[in-house]
């Protein structure tokens, strides 16, 4: 079977912004569980598979990585198993668009880790990734509004996306805007993976691949200096000194 036949979507973003929710608008119909009790969602990835306008969508759901409400056990094992799920798509034909799912509100520096994590170093910036903004059933006039007053936050602290849609994944008292939602985001997903769009990343020596080489040459001993390595985890990815050396230890761990 050709693996191209359908379009790879990974899904990440912050805990509680409505991903699950965001997979069902998508969907059009309930296929992903929900949940507000970040203790009572797995910390493996979910896939699912969604059809329409003639095309097939396998949209990967990933933990939201905030090591605060995780825990640093459980956010190393989110990382690892992000890093997991980017192996297991360049064996399914690649990865054709990142999806970052926020809530409206403040750009946080949780936020920005999670955008560079799978942005910059997992993907190697190499793919598109589009925004959806949720929440916004409650936004006085147009949704979008939301985005024309924040943009330029989004530009000044480096968090490029190459399209955005701002939406509500909750009907409730709102159907209007719930239906607007469902017909925005299809259509988002839809452009940026379009036939010839570009072709699907199937991975290779990205960055994050490097970072994890430099990591076993510094503990295997091969390395002088780990300046270069727990530093840019620190500072690009957000991780606290202490995470990125347990990150370290995992690394040793997996590859002993």
């Amino acid at each position: 079977m050709d693996a191209r036949n359908n379009i790879n979507v990974v899904l990440f973003g912050q805990g509680g912004a409505g991903k699950s929710s965001l997979v069902n608008l998508i969907a059009g119909e309930n296929v992903a569980k929900t949940s507000s009790d970040v203790k009572h969602c797995t910390l493996q990835w979910q896939e699912y598979s969604i059809k329409f306008d003639g095309d097939s969508y396998n949209v990967f759901d990933t933990v939201g990585l905030e090591e605060a409400q995780l825990g640093i056990k459980e956010y190393l094992d989110a990382i690892e198993n992000a890093y997991s799920l980017i192996q297991d798509l360049e064996k399914q034909g690649g990865i054709d668009l990142l999806l970052f799912c926020m809530r409206a509100g403040r750009l946080t520096a949780t936020l920005r880790s999670n955008y560079r994590l799978f942005y910059e170093f997992l993907c190697e910036k190499k793919i598109p990734i589009v925004i959806a903004i949720t929440y916004l059933e409650n936004e006085v006039g147009e949704m979008d509004a939301w985005w024309q007053r924040n943009k330029d936050t989004f530009r000044d602290q480096e968090f490029h996306v190459a399209g955005h849609a701002c939406i509500t994944a909750i009907r409730g008292n709102c159907p209007e805007r719930h239906e607007q939602s469902h017909i925005t985001i299809r259509k988002l997903v839809k452009k940026f993976t379009a036939d010839g769009q570009k072709q699907a990343w199937k991975g290779g020596d990205n960055l994050f691949v490097s970072l994890m080489q430099k990591l076993r040459g510094l503990l295997l001993g091969t390395l002088r200096s780990k300046k270069d390595i727990v530093p840019r985890l620190v500072k690009r990815c957000g991780l606290s000194p202490e995470v990125a050396k347990m990150l370290a230890a995992r690394i040793k761990k997996d590859t002993a």
